[in-house]
């Protein structure tokens, strides 16, 4: 276990307006991580953005913690020297590329929703992704290689499943579903989070709570989550829940984190999101909305349901704007310094390792070795892991559904072939990929699809060539 004298975190993708704001915040707000000599640096490509949250950050230092120092370069290397912790949020264009991997394979007929992690638009997604990742990762293997890489750039699995295969650093993948998770099953419950007990496991954006109990009691909670699941009106909160309640029928757990997640990685989950069909919506006999990269399409994330409007969540994340405005406003007592600001694991596990304090994180994206008894060791997993000053310990749990752990054993085998495409530059390796996913259904409209899709993206995909 290390003593740590000083605390370094670099921020990599800080650009964001959104992501960079709230990371920073949560920073501020962990008392513990103040006693130390506090030094944040922030870096992306971009300067102009990065301008936007260094100016952020040095307002917010000034007024939370004047001691702590803030730095901002474009140099990647410059920001990774001597960081103890290394969290990355990165994306190109993102909303310009993203509705291309949504529309593109949707053209060819295939039954893809979202396009962000599962479907041929995750694959590409990867692949844009992939290389800058690697970057990071071989840059810290030389400049900081006891660091702990935490991760949130999407595809999360693939990403920290290459990752970790390909290079000796230290990483993990963190995502806030598994808390949208828990809350959901509260909220249908009507018990606070709290008071309620899980555990979670399968892969990221398509994983179940595999236990359910009341922390009072040790009351197994699921059979009542059923009864009150049926009680509900059938619409309510549709583009969040409907696909979570099907499968809670069907295969008798609670699939986090959405409709529009879960269904990535399966054809005929079509059926049970209304936006399917318009996540970025343009007129392609009067549009052509990707000759412009300053005007990218418009994201359109759910369709608000009519009926029953009380059901909508109230928790949804903030933007940009509401945490610019709150940053400056929350409450200096002993008591809220105890509570970060986010839903977010990343600076609890920083907490955890710095100061030896044992932490249950409920979900972590680790390659399993047993802990996910009926899924492929050597894949990503999202699992709980309890954390402290020795690092990580991700945790054993208890096997999922067959039929779900069939589908995520074929997303497995999705990346696997992924990961060799990208390291023989093989286009041949990558339609092996797209032929296995659940959503493709046409060969010569596979081929073509690729082809098309390498055409839009040549400035920012690898150098894949058919064999």
């Amino acid at each position: 276990m290390r003593n740590y004298e000083k605390l370094k975190i670099a921020i990599i993708g800080a650009g964001s307006v959104s992501f960079c704001p709230s990371t920073v915040l949560d920073i501020f707000k962990s008392k513990e991580i103040n006693t130390l000599p506090l030094e944040i640096a922030l870096m992306d490509i971009k300067k102009e953005a990065l301008d936007v949250s260094f100016d952020f950050c040095q307002k917010l230092r000034d007024q939370k913690n004047p001691q702590a120092k803030i730095s901002a370069t474009t140099n990647l290397k410059e920001a990774l020297q001597d960081a103890d912790f290394v969290v990355t949020a990165i994306e190109k264009d993102r909303y310009h590329y993203w509705s291309q991997d949504f529309h593109i394979p949707r053209r060819y007929g295939f039954r893809q929703i979202y396009g962000e992690n599962g479907g041929p638009g995750g694959l590409f997604h990867t692949l844009r992704n992939l290389g800058p990742m690697l970057e990071i990762a071989h840059a810290m293997e030389e400049v900081c290689p006891d660091a702990l890489l935490l991760n949130y750039t999407n595809p999360e699995a693939k990403l920290v499943e290459i990752i970790l295969k390909s290079t000796k650093i230290k990483a993990v993948g963190l995502c806030h579903g598994e808390w949208w998770g828990v809350w959901q099953v509260a909220h249908i419950l009507g018990m606070k989070m709290e008071d309620i007990e899980t555990e979670a496991c399968g892969l990221n954006h398509f994983a179940c709570l595999t236990k359910i109990v009341d922390k009072k009691t040790g009351k197994d909670l699921y059979p009542l989550l059923k009864e009150k699941e049926k009680q509900l009106p059938k619409l309510a909160n549709w583009d969040h829940d409907a696909l979570s309640r099907l499968m809670l029928r069907v295969y008798g757990v609670w699939m986090y984190p959405g409709a529009n997640h879960i269904g990535e990685y399966f054809a005929w989950s079509d059926g049970f999101l209304a936006s399917a069909a318009m996540q970025f919506f343009y007129d392609p006999a009067t549009e052509n909305p990707w000759d412009n990269k300053n005007n990218p399409l418009e994201l359109v994330y759910t369709v608000d349901s009519t009926v029953n409007r009380d059901w909508e969540t109230d928790m949804a994340q903030k933007d940009a704007k509401d945490i610019f405005e709150s940053a400056f406003t929350w409450n200096d007592t002993e008591e809220s310094n105890d509570v970060v600001q986010s839903s977010e694991y990343g600076v609890p596990i920083i907490e955890a390792i710095v100061f030896n304090k044992t932490t249950k994180i409920g979900a972590v994206n680790v390659l399993n070795d047993g802990y996910a008894p009926n899924l492929p060791n050597g894949m990503a997993v999202e699992i709980p892991a309890i954390v402290d000053g020795d690092g990580i310990h991700p945790q054993k749990t208890a096997k999922i559904p067959t039929a779900l752990a069939a589908m995520i054993a074929t997303q497995g085998a999705v990346t696997e072939l992924l990961h060799e495409a990208y390291n023989e530059k093989s286009r041949n390796k990558l339609l092996q990929a797209v032929l296995l996913d659940p959503t493709v259904s046409s060969y010569n409209n596979a081929v073509a699809m690729i082809n098309e899709m390498f055409e839009l993206q040549k400035e920012v995909l690898p150098d894949l060539r058919w064999d």
